[in-house]
């Protein structure tokens, strides 16, 4: 059986009125395209720091031990020594040396041979002084972290201080040969340098675009998630799960993004990063709301029609090249157009109106998403056309290339201690004196172990010591050592039994591809890191330790480490305490400090339209600091639920919701408005309240005494929503969005204030209003004949729109036109909208019952051919099936062309045809097995044009 093909209108000819040939370069390569088998790797790393972390130590690790060792034979040195030298070049450059421009890289890594060069002949001299030795090493460690407050030049040369220590130690180098040293360790900065700058050369915008590929990827996930949720024989509690999941990886990206912004190189001037900023962040809010609207339909009994839309039209959504953003609009007024219909419905129940309107919430909100991504896209190639009112401005610090966590928080409590006298130097060597102190005591006991290893122990104090702020944290980092320790050393001996002694080129592969693998996954889990460190150092100790006694040995190892975690810890926590809850006050103040400003900015911007503020970066702001208090709430151990305290889970819980308003605000409350005196006074007096009562909670994190009130301001919201009369239009509407997320972010924090401690009190209502004026009126009457007036255009447009739909009743397939705009619109045949025109033929719904009716058993199968214009022998595409119950099946690839579909039961289907160089395709199919197999060859519209 074969059905004829129908025309598909371009879905590239909207409302933006953009040139086509302008379009197919909107998305920039590292951004746009398809789906890869690689997605998943940049969603679980952002920016690929990970990969590059490892990319960059197998690169200069290599160089490092190639360059040794030829200058060892070149200058008669011995093997080992060279090869340590260059070595530590190597490794120093690979994880010390992050740089993201070339002139800061070269002069870091030049730097590295005088501080490593000039400790090394002390160390060499020392050997005969073991008690100075020893003493030598605790200084420089606490001298490393003392010059780790003054930049990375100081720090790294901090650390190549007590590493020369370290190595003159291990390999017990001689006086004389300190100078030859000195020249393989040049000439290996040097080939590191050379070899970094060919092969990781420092690319911040691409790392950009590379995370906003992630950005795309996980808006990708939770359309797809928010498909599996509409499903009706899905479970949608796992469901909901995932597009949590995919919600939560998403607000990470656009946070790390907002981070790699600030950063030198990467934009290309504040203002085009202030726009970027600005449409990224109603991106992701757009899809937060898709999300939120479809957790709550799961709970509703949808239409089946109108949910099959909603899964077509995210289908659409998650399949749509980058490059035609504006496909997404189809998708959009699919949805809208079918949830109007059941709107209009008169006999539609109070569930099915509900799950209507939150259907046409999608709509819009796939609408604004269109956009914001049409125009954060158009930035990746093209300069601004206007400027920001206010340029771009950092509010997201970034750690590793992550959200900062608990290190700015310590940072400010330290940094806000005032002391008198000697106490004054107490922030610059609280680091020394816990370094210092524990490794003295760590010492003595690991030389009593082993006095050739007694290092172990200083090690475990400097990583301890290292990048963590809390007793927690460093309790963790215990068990991650532990941990990684363990499995490195049972890997590292199954490698070093495997591939015996005397094979030096595959013992220096084995440590090289530990490290590298080690570093990839730093940034993840510490205990990765260890584990690779560990494998690579197992080789390491086989070339001097027999086999037999290589347990002993690590266990040894393991012990030093514990040890010195152990005692540093308790000095950390002992010795100029910074106590876990003064952090978590902090952290929560720092929060609270941003919602104000936040709030402080939004009444600004409603005195003062032209007043320069950027509510999204305030906004930003306050996602930031909730990393922050996510950082320091963090557990120890993650118990079960009915036996962990609920406490600060509940505070969490309750700020996390603060903050997914607080974003809708920002977004909201950015217009231009122009109140009359006492709806101005009373939003004056709404916002001076509200920034009153985040006053009295900073004020109970500062003393630490209890009391302070909250007085709720939601009522006194309420209140002037009824007052405000604004004509109908996308301003009042968002007046009144912006006053409903005020209201539910005071509801959120009263919650939090009551847990807090203080007293929770409600504003005193305002006076009675005055009696409306005649010209008030006058305004009333003339808004209300607008509303009118755009209520019937809006039906005139959608009975033009039915007018020019074709139905067919005929079995098989029917183009869903997907296109924007005046030409068409995206819908499929639904029996609902088909009611709406009695002198429509039986639609395609209608088809599809009777097919149902007449063959209740049996299945079919559709195949045929794809080809477009540019693709004459046949084109290779995703199909996407989606039943008339919105249950989609698992997708089928095209291949050489050609597509077959097996298995479809009696009934109505939806099918969506989108490739990487095709815009998506969705036709209707009325499947009736009585009348056998289907063949429909489909014709579609490439991507780009010329």
């Amino acid at each position: 059986m074969t059905t004829p093909a129908t025309e598909t209108p371009d879905i590239t000819d909207g409302r933006t009125g953009r040139d086509p040939a302008r379009d197919s370069a909107v998305a920039p390569r590292r951004v746009g395209g398809p789906r890869r088998w690689w997605d998943w790797v940049l969603a679980a790393d952002p920016g690929l720091g990970q990969l590059q972390a490892g990319w960059r130590t197998l690169v200069a690790m290599v160089t490092g031990l190639a360059t040794g060792y030829g200058m060892s034979v070149a200058l008669g040195l011995p093997a080992m020594l060279g090869m340590m030298a260059g070595g530590m070049m190597g490794l120093m450059s690979a994880f010390a040396v992050a740089e993201n421009t070339w002139q800061r890289l070269t002069k870091a890594i030049v730097w590295m041979p005088f501080p490593f060069s000039a400790a090394l002949p002390l160390a060499a001299w020392l050997h005969q002084y073991r008690v100075l030795e020893l003493t030598i090493m605790v200084a420089a460690l606490a001298v490393t972290f003392f010059l780790a407050r003054f930049g990375t030049l100081a720090l790294l040369g901090g650390m190549l201080l007590f590493n020369a220590f370290m190595v003159g130690m291990m390999a017990n180098v001689p006086l004389n040969l300190c100078g030859e040293m000195f020249v393989v360790a040049l000439v290996s900065s040097v080939a590191v340098l050379l070899t970094r700058l060919a092969l990781c050369y420092p690319m911040p915008r691409e790392d950009l675009l590379r995370t906003q590929r992630a950005f795309v990827v996980e808006a990708r996930r939770v359309a797809d998630a928010a498909t599996d949720a509409l499903d009706p024989d899905a479970d949608h509690e796992v469901a909901v799960k995932r597009m949590r999941r995919s919600l939560r990886r998403l607000n990470v990206t656009t946070v790390t993004i907002d981070g790699r912004l600030a950063q030198p190189e990467v934009a290309a001037d504040p203002d085009t990063a202030e726009l970027l900023h600005r449409h990224l962040f109603d991106a992701e809010l757009a899809l937060k709301g898709i999300g939120q609207c479809v957790q709550q339909l799961t709970r509703l009994q949808a239409p089946a029609h109108l949910r099959e839309a909603m899964v077509v039209g995210l289908v659409i959504t998650r399949d749509t090249p980058l490059g035609r953003a504006d496909a997404l609009r189809p998708a959009a007024q699919l949805i809208q157009q079918q949830a109007t219909a059941v709107l209009e419905t008169a006999d539609a129940g109070s569930e099915e109106a509900e799950a209507a309107a939150l259907a046409r919430r999608v709509g819009h909100l796939l609408d604004s998403l269109a956009d914001s991504l049409a125009h954060w896209l158009d930035l990746g190639w093209n300069a601004p056309t206007a400027r920001a009112k206010v340029p771009f401005q950092p509010t997201v610090a970034l750690e590793q290339n992550r959200p900062a966590g608990t290190g700015a928080v310590a940072r400010r409590v330290i940094a806000a201690q005032s002391e008198k006298g000697w106490r004054r130097a107490v922030p610059y060597l609280r680091a020394p004196v816990h370094a210092g102190l524990a490794a003295a005591i760590v010492c003595p006991i690991t030389d009593a172990i082993d006095p050739q290893r007694f290092y172990w122990g200083l090690v475990g104090v400097m990583i301890t010591l290292f990048g963590t702020n809390t007793t927690h944290e460093r309790l963790r980092k215990l068990g991650h050592r532990m941990a990684g320790t363990i499995v490195g050393a049972v890997v590292g001996v199954v490698l070093l039994r495997l591939i015996g002694p005397g094979h030096i080129y595959w013992t220096l592969a084995v440590i090289v591809a530990g490290l590298t693998v080690g570093a990839w996954g730093m940034q993840r889990q510490y205990a990765y890191w260890v584990a690779g460190l560990v494998t690579a150092l197992v080789q390491l100790y086989g070339l001097s330790t027999p086999y037999t006694g290589m347990e002993k040995l690590l266990g040894e190892r393991l012990l030093d480490n514990g040890l010195g975690i152990v005692i540093a810890t308790a000095c950390a926590a002992l010795i100029f305490p910074v106590s876990t809850r003064k952090i978590t006050q902090e952290a929560e103040r720092g929060y609270v400090s941003a919602l104000e400003h936040l709030l402080s900015q939004v009444a600004e911007r409603w005195q003062d339209p032209a007043a320069p503020v950027r509510l999204r970066g305030a906004a930003r702001g306050v996602d930031a600091a909730l990393y922050q208090v996510r950082g320091v709430a963090r557990p120890l151990v993650r118990m079960p639920a009915g036996v962990r305290g609920r406490g600060a889970e509940n505070r969490l819980a309750l700020l996390t919701a603060a903050t997914g308003h607080a974003r809708s605000l920002a977004a909201a409350a950015d217009i231009d408005i122009d109140l009359a005196p006492e709806p101005a006074r009373r939003v004056e007096r709404i916002t001076t309240t509200f920034v009153e009562s985040l006053h009295a909670l900073d004020r109970r994190f500062a003393t630490g005494e209890p009391g302070g009130t909250w007085v709720r301001v939601s009522p006194l919201i309420r209140e002037l929503e009824e007052v405000l009369r604004a004509p109908a239009g996308p301003r009042a509407d968002r007046l009144h969005l912006a006053l409903r997320e005020l209201a539910a972010l005071d509801e959120a924090l009263a919650g939090y204030a009551e847990d807090r401690g203080l007293t929770v009190t409600t504003a005193s209502p305002e006076p009675a209003a005055a009696t409306e004026s005649p010209s008030a009126r006058k305004a009333g009457t003339a808004a209300q004949h607008g509303a009118a007036t755009l209520d019937r255009r809006t039906q005139a447009a959608l009975a033009a729109w039915l007018a020019h739909t074709r139905h067919d009743g005929e079995p098989g397939a029917k183009q869903v036109p997907v296109a924007s705009g005046a030409t068409a619109a995206a819908a499929p045949q639904q029996a609902a909208t088909a009611a709406q025109t009695p002198a429509a033929a039986p639609r395609g719904r209608t088809a599809s019952s009777a097919a149902r009716t007449a063959s209740s058993a049996g299945t079919c199968a559709v195949s045929g051919s794809l080809h477009c214009p540019d693709h004459p022998g046949g084109c290779e595409a995703w199909i996407t099936v989606v039943s008339d119950r919105g249950k989609r099946r698992a997708g089928v690839r095209a291949t050489g062309g050609r597509y077959r579909i097996t298995g479809l039961e009696p009934g109505g289907y939806t099918v969506i045809a989108s490739g990487s160089a095709h815009a998506p395709t969705a036709r209707f199919l009325a499947v009736d097995p009585s009348r056998g197999d289907i063949h429909h060859d489909i014709e579609l519209k490439p991507a780009q044009r010329p």
